[in-house]
């Protein structure tokens, strides 16, 4: 199954801000849901805690966290962002529509996610926003941006966006 990061990033990197979305975007979690639903996702501890009705429904939850005491009611719990690769995957197999692996958090698990993933689908928030948690450097030399569409922003959107899919140069960079 291919890897996929799903993030929302402001213009200056910012995914976060106190352990929280720095802006409002219904419609770009409305196609979140829409593209995740049946697939296994991927997320580490402060982001599983930062949603306010857990597990997402309709997805396998896996939790990373370096505590292998943590326990997160309806989620797996494991340690490593490659226990999650390899359960995600395993699990995977049985789930009728899963498509992929997605990733969805937060910026530590990005930062070990981006060298192994084979896409990403990432919301660009059309505004520089203040925050405390940045998204890695997508490298152009690495990834190719494959297709991109602006949104105006809607009814219960707080920015504009710019929806993108990027493609690894060259295949997988996982090491298997």
């Amino acid at each position: 199954m291919d890897v996929t990061i799903y993030a929302a990033v402001a213009g200056n990197g910012v995914i976060g801000r106190e352990g929280g979305l720095p802006w409002r975007l219904s419609s770009d979690l409305k196609r979140f849901k829409a593209t995740t639903m049946g697939n296994p996702i991927v997320m580490g501890r402060k982001t599983w805690e930062s949603f306010p009705k857990k597990p997402l429904p309709g997805r396998l939850n896996i939790v990373v966290s370096r505590d292998a005491a943590y326990r997160a009611e309806g989620a797996e719990v494991v340690t490593s962002l490659k226990d999650a690769l390899t359960l995600a995957t395993a699990k995977g197999r049985c789930m009728a529509a899963a498509e992929e692996i997605c990733i969805v958090g937060g910026g530590e698990i990005y930062r070990q996610a981006i060298g192994i993933a084979d896409r990403l689908k990432l919301t660009h928030v059309l505004a520089d926003i203040d925050g405390d948690t940045l998204f890695p450097n997508v490298d152009p030399e690495i990834w190719a941006l494959v297709s991109a569409e602006d949104l105006p922003a809607g009814e219960k959107d707080s920015h504009a966006t710019r929806y993108t899919v990027y493609e690894r140069r060259g295949g997988s960079g996982r090491q298997v």
